[in-house]
């Protein structure tokens, strides 16, 4: 039976999952994981969450169920994909150790990833040497698996190029065992979904986005909270489209374009008032948050199932991860005692 190939993609435990997780990620990796070509393996990033959150492991265990959670809410299937936890598989720390060998400091400095997110946490010049290096540490987590697709933000191309540099560097010297990736990115312009603020980004740091979990009320006092035009103060005023959140997000959630282009128009116009159209957006976003809420609840209400459901693509994920280490480890002529038979 010919292999599948590998999917390999995953989320930092930091806090519930939001919509631009959804759009970014979440959604893509269902539809590939439900068209059954692809060996999707789904890691709840646990050891790099603790890169720039060390001194609060309570936070990590707390969101380890919670993204949990989103992740069956969302419509991914254990039967279907295997969802594991970064920690629980101790090959992905060795790996990372031998391919810290191979990248310079001055690589990793110029990973423009890397420099945004140092910058956006104000690091300064206590930077942890583990988020310093983390780049490295998901070039050992895509590896592992032998991953060839890797569903991606645009903001991770960077990431995947070091990857790429990894495997090249490691084939070239050891020979040829890794796997290069690719990405597979979302759709234009809906990679990163602005803030309800109209911040760039939606973050859980920022206080901007709308939850998975959040409830219908919580849902629409944000989406009435919603960043508009500043200058539509009267209902009869012409507005501003172009960088307002709520059409931003008509446009990736409304399956109805024609719809949307009506209310564009009208809105370019005059006389259509900010409160109509955020009723109007609170209606779609809803149509599509209920089931998975739902979903939530019902999955919540068991979880030392969903714990029995981590053990177990972490079991499955630990064989994996075991073979490519040895491959590496034999490639590399590390192993030592299995020579001697």
């Amino acid at each position: 039976m010919e292999k599948k190939p590998v999917i390999l993609t995953g989320d930092r435990p930091t806090g519930k999952l939001h919509i631009g997780h959804y759009v970014g990620s979440l959604r893509e990796r269902v539809k590939l994981q439900n068209s059954g070509k692809y060996d999707p393996f789904i890691m709840i990033a646990d050891q790099q969450a603790l890169t720039d959150n060390a001194r609060d492991p309570e936070k990590i265990r707390r969101s380890l169920t919670e993204v949990a959670l989103d992740y069956l809410a969302v419509g991914i299937d254990p039967q279907k994909s295997t969802i594991f936890v970064q920690s629980q598989i101790p090959a992905l720390a060795e790996l990372n150790l031998y391919y810290l060998n191979l990248v310079t400091v001055a690589r990793l400095q110029r990973n423009p990833t890397v420099k945004a997110e140092i910058q956006q946490k104000n690091f300064n010049q206590s930077i942890p040497a583990g988020f310093f290096t983390y780049p490295v540490s998901q070039a050992a987590d895509i590896t592992a698996f032998k991953g060839q697709i890797v569903p991606v933000g645009d903001d991770q191309e960077p990431m995947l190029e070091q990857t790429r540099e990894i495997v090249r560097s490691f084939n070239r010297i050891y020979g040829d065992v890794l796997v290069e990736p690719q990405g597979v990115f979302p759709p234009k312009g809906q990679g990163r979904i602005p803030g309800l603020d109209g911040n760039a980004k939606m973050s859980k740091s920022l206080g901007n986005a709308i939850y998975l979990s959040d409830d219908e009320d919580t849902l629409k006092q944000k989406v009435m909270s919603m960043y508009t035009d500043p200058n539509h103060i009267h209902v009869d005023d012409p507005g501003q489209v172009e960088g307002n959140v709520v059409f931003t997000y008509l446009d990736i959630f409304d399956d109805d374009k024609d719809r949307v282009q009506e209310l564009k128009d009208h809105y370019r116009a005059g006389g259509l008032g900010d409160v109509k159209i955020k009723r109007h957006l609170f209606d779609v976003l809803n149509e599509h948050l209920t089931p998975i809420r739902q979903r939530r609840a019902e999955f919540a209400q068991d979880i030392p199932a969903v714990y029995d459901m981590l053990a177990l693509g972490c079991e499955r994920a630990n064989l994996v991860a075991n073979q490519t280490l040895a491959e590496v480890k034999a490639a590399m002529g590390l192993n030592y005692f299995d020579q001697q038979h």
